[in-house]
């Protein structure tokens, strides 16, 4: 099994496409325009990417676009978004966010701009450049901060800091793929509990494997 990150990731995504991790359905189903790129990935955090896919469209088969979602009471958001976690806070901003997109102007497509939005964290915001305007960025997540420490290649106690070491350790060109394939891992292999060691294409060269030499 190759050492170097870059075809250690290569190696993962080919051993998980088999197993269709939820994320890759979850990424093809909002991948229409920013605006249900954005909502969707505030939606899913702290949520299960089935859960998410579901409850953004159900809100989305109400109402498209920020204007239409605006006519929207709160209560009937929460209501179509739930059971995604912190419902009622993500209701709030998603009528908050929808209120700034509706007075005009160009839709937010750098780091800083996205920041400023309701309810989106670097992850998220990183997350939005990578899937809705292809710009290189290194989502972490909790799949992202446990893989790539269980893996050696980050050491950082924060995922502001793995994700300055991700960025050293890859190629901008590879940025992408790190969250998809990482969370893809996550999902399927490398779970937080009980991770499936034996049957991982890394279980005999992974530094934090349980399969003994």
């Amino acid at each position: 099994m190759p050492k170097e990150p870059t075809q250690v990731l290569r190696a993962i995504k080919m051993f998980i496409a088999p197993l269709s991790p939820p994320v890759y359905a979850f990424e093809t189903s909002i991948r229409s325009t920013p605006f249900r790129i954005l909502i969707s990935v505030l939606l899913s955090a702290r949520t299960q990417d089935p859960v998410t896919e579901k409850a953004a469209a159900r809100l989305f088969a109400r109402a498209a676009t920020p204007e239409s979602m605006l006519r929207l009471p709160i209560e009937e958001v929460s209501r179509l978004i739930y059971p995604v976690g912190f419902y009622r806070t993500k209701a709030r901003n998603i009528l908050a966010i929808c209120a700034i997109l509706h007075q005009g102007g160009e839709f937010p497509s750098s780091l800083d701009e996205l920041l400023q939005l309701p309810g989106i964290g670097r992850k998220s915001a990183n997350l939005v450049l990578s899937l809705a305007f292809r710009i290189p960025a290194i989502a972490v997540d909790t799949h992202v901060f446990r893989i790539a420490r269980r893996l050696g290649w980050a050491c950082g106690k924060t995922p502001d800091l793995v994700e300055k070491e991700l960025e050293r350790l890859f190629p901008r060109r590879s940025w992408p793929q790190v969250n998809q394939v990482l969370v893809g891992f996550g999902q399927t292999i490398c779970r937080p509990v009980s991770p499936k060691c034996r049957e991982c294409v890394l279980g005999k060269t992974c530094p934090s494997s349980e399969v003994k030499p």
